[in-house]
């Protein structure tokens, strides 16, 4: 990967704000930032367009003086683009919303696009302006989960934040007890016996990582709960979400969660989605 932070710009204030954060991360993580423009057609490729580029270039540059900006400007349509650049950067960073797409949506298409389809972790500006707090990492066990664990920690140690990893469980998603029961058409969940794996799968879920990242101040959280509205209240207090793209529930063949959708579309702060 090229030591590059991308951010995907189209002159809303959506995007503006993304520029804002991207120059953080990227200065975060000692790295360039490119900031990308698509257009479909020549005649969208106006001075107008370069005027766009220009503030967004100052902003970041008074954002994070002295960081190295370039910018790439190309034709096709957004997710292509932004899917290519993406190949090489170590993040991508976008608005919630851009200037397409249809008035009243929560989340502009281009994002939940490229969370499904991007390439490496996609950070999707949004919520309370400059949130502070803890990283809140979502703990499901799965494969994507594993891979947003590794970000988490390593974002929470760049920004010098505590890491708070935060599973939610209940009985609705349980098809089965976990041990063979005694009577075959016994139909009792041994509750106790479900929190404990579950507190179990929290533990370690974050073991490598805790190792990893030795000075990073860690709260494990389980709760019994609903998980969209559990994870959404925490990010009430958090300067970041990070949650993989999909969890063990859903249906086979989604690119993209639940979960992760309603936290792109509701979180009060930013959120990252890493794909494994």
């Amino acid at each position: 990967m090229d030591n590059t932070v991308i951010v995907g710009v189209d002159g809303s204030p959506s995007s503006l704000a993304a520029v804002d954060v991207a120059a953080r991360e990227a200065r975060l993580r000692g790295a360039r930032l490119r900031i990308v423009h698509a257009f479909s057609r020549p005649a969208d490729l106006d001075p107008m367009v370069h005027g766009v580029l220009a503030e967004a270039e100052q902003r970041a540059h008074d954002r994070s003086p002295g960081l190295e900006i370039g910018r790439t400007v190309a034709s096709g349509d957004t997710l292509t683009v932004l899917r290519s650049e993406a190949r090489h950067a170590v993040l991508t960073v976008v608005g919630e919303r851009g200037h397409g797409g249809f008035r009243g949506l929560l989340l502009g298409s281009t994002a939940v696009q490229l969370a499904a389809h991007g390439h490496g972790p996609l950070m999707v500006v949004r919520g309370r302006e400059d949130p502070r707090g803890f990283v809140l990492l979502a703990v499901d066990g799965s494969p994507s989960g594993d891979a947003a664990a590794s970000f988490g920690f390593a974002e929470a140690a760049l920004r010098g934040a505590p890491l708070v990893a935060l599973h939610v469980w209940n009985t609705w998603g349980e098809p089965t007890p976990y041990e063979a029961p005694a009577d075959p058409l016994s139909v009792v969940v041994d509750l106790d016996q479900l929190q404990e794996r579950h507190r179990r799968l929290l533990e370690e879920a974050v073991a490598p990582w805790r190792s990893a990242h030795p000075g990073v101040p860690v709260e494990l959280r389980l709760e019994r709960a609903r998980v969209r509205h559990t994870l959404l209240d925490a990010s009430r207090e958090a300067q970041l979400v990070v949650t993989g793209a999909r969890g063990h529930g859903g249906f086979a063949g989604m690119l993209l969660g639940s979960v992760s959708q309603a936290l792109l579309h509701h979180a009060d702060c930013p959120v990252t989605v890493v794909r494994d």
